[in-house]
């Protein structure tokens, strides 16, 4: 069981049962539906595949649903796609017109009024870059200075320009909505630029009765860098998507920009994910690049909750062996993590409160003990979150009767949340803990665990006691 968790987006390439069962069996977690490239059926059919093999397998594999966001795309392009040669003129128009290598529209009408003459437009990060010349009542002339393959629906990103849309589309409106009908665990909140974006998101779920669903804020511009740790403060989880960021800021900073970030929601105890181009390579062939790898490695190394595969599992062609050499990597680079370093960080943070306190001791025990597991019975998983927090060497079992909480952890580092038929004595959640320990941790005799939480359950809303017990 690896601590750091692994995300898998799903597309073409992966959309069957089949597909699903298959990476759900090595490893994955969660499962990210992009609605940039995805329709509501087709997103309602994924969900639904997925409850019904978290059935059948007897897992708790979350849903999250990637909203649309304020970002520019390309609209329909003649059989799909068009070439742009390098010096030839190009125009963008504001109404729907059907795209070739002359022309294409745009799904932002106020495009022409908000970019001026001399910017530069990156299409589909930056595989195609333009120029504008020249600008027209509804359109946009450009010089093509970066030739390439333009495609149906292909991101638009104008770097140093504040364009004047408004965060939440009312198809996004919708597609949150959307999301809550379907019950998913986390929301991804594309093109983030300041704290009152994720506000207006939270102010729709509580308008909704929503408090199951967590908001992952998508860091992709210079702005949300900029208000990076105000943005933490009002988010569940924060995802460094470092395709679009790569647009926007220059690539040598990106790495320095995820370390920053993955330190601050360490430092905050809230998720962190690292996102794009992982293992890229696999898209198109059988095995990776060392450079790839050491990607990897060097976020597990820094402390991130999560990874996440995008175009590998989504029109890859090798979605399983991929997915196989990211648990490999992780597994590897888990072992040279520096736990106790990373758990004294943790505390210099945290609050002076009863669960914290109790949080950073159990994991002091664990690891001085080199216990083989901590189980922390819950009802909210706030426990389980703030144990993560202090990156313990062993796993730590989340247990809870309650579905929607096991489902809201599964992106929190070395946390595995199993569902339970009820929290009633302690003395049984001892027996349960030991029971589960011995099935799933192959465990020896005088093998220790850790066992803490909350008592009486249900009554008491902080941690107020471990208990060491031996097998």
């Amino acid at each position: 069981m690896n601590k750091v968790k692994t995300i898998a987006t799903i597309g073409p390439a992966t959309s069957s049962k089949e597909m699903i069962k298959s990476l759900i069996i090595n490893g994955v977690d969660a499962f990210r539906i992009n609605m940039s490239h995805s329709t509501p059926d087709f997103c309602r059919d994924i969900v639904n595949k997925i409850n019904e093999l978290n059935k059948e397998l007897n897992t708790y594999i979350a849903t999250m649903i990637d909203i649309k966001g304020p970002l520019v795309r390309i609209g329909n392009i003649s059989n799909g796609q068009a070439f742009l040669k390098a010096n030839d003129k190009i125009r963008i128009f504001m109404n729907p017109v059907l795209g070739d290598c002359t022309k294409f529209s745009t799904n932002y009408p106020g495009l022409v009024n908000d970019v001026p003459v001399n910017a530069i437009l990156k299409i589909d990060d930056g595989v195609v870059q333009l120029q504008v010349i020249d600008k027209g009542m509804d359109y946009l002339l450009c010089k093509v200075l970066k030739e390439g393959i333009i495609s149906n629906n292909k991101s638009i990103n104008v770097p140093n320009v504040k364009l004047n849309r408004p965060f939440i589309s009312e198809e996004d409106k919708r597609t949150i909505k959307f999301a809550h009908e379907l019950n998913v665990d986390f929301l991804a909140l594309s093109f983030v630029s300041c704290q009152e974006d994720v506000l207006q998101v939270n102010d729709l779920l509580i308008d909704l009765g929503n408090d199951h669903i967590q908001i992952l804020s998508k860091i992709e511009n210079e702005s949300a860098v900029e208000d990076i740790d105000n943005i933490i403060k009002v988010s569940d989880g924060i995802m460094i998507a470092r395709g679009d960021l790569g647009v926007e800021v220059s690539l040598e900073r990106i790495p320095g920009i995820q370390k920053k970030i993955i330190n601050k929601c360490h430092n905050a105890g809230i998720i962190s994910i690292v996102a794009t181009e992982l293992l890229a390579t696999m898209t198109n062939n059988n095995h990776p690049t060392r450079a790839e790898i050491s990607d990897i490695a060097n976020a597990v190394l820094d402390g991130v909750d999560a990874v996440m595969l995008c175009g590998e599992t989504t029109v890859g062609k090798y979605p399983i062996e991929t997915l196989k050499i990211l648990e490999r990597t992780i597994k590897a680079a888990e072992v040279d993590l520096n736990y106790n370093y990373m758990m004294e960080q943790a505390i210099k943070t945290e609050k002076r409160d009863t669960t914290g306190s109790i949080a950073f001791s159990v994991t002091g025990c664990a690891n001085k003990l080199q216990c083989k597991a901590i189980f922390t019975p819950t009802m909210s998983g706030h426990t389980a979150k703030k144990i993560s927090r202090f990156r313990p060497l062993c796993p730590v079992i989340a247990v809870s009767p309650n579905i929607e909480t096991v489902k809201s952890l599964a992106l929190n580092f070395g946390v595995y949340p199993i569902l339970i038929n009820d929290l009633k004595s302690l003395d049984a959640i001892i027996e349960k803990s030991k029971k589960i320990a011995q099935e799933f941790l192959l465990l020896k005799p005088n093998d220790t665990i850790i066992i803490t939480g909350g008592y009486p359950f249900k009554k008491v809303k902080h941690t107020n006691f471990m208990k060491i017990e031996e097998i």
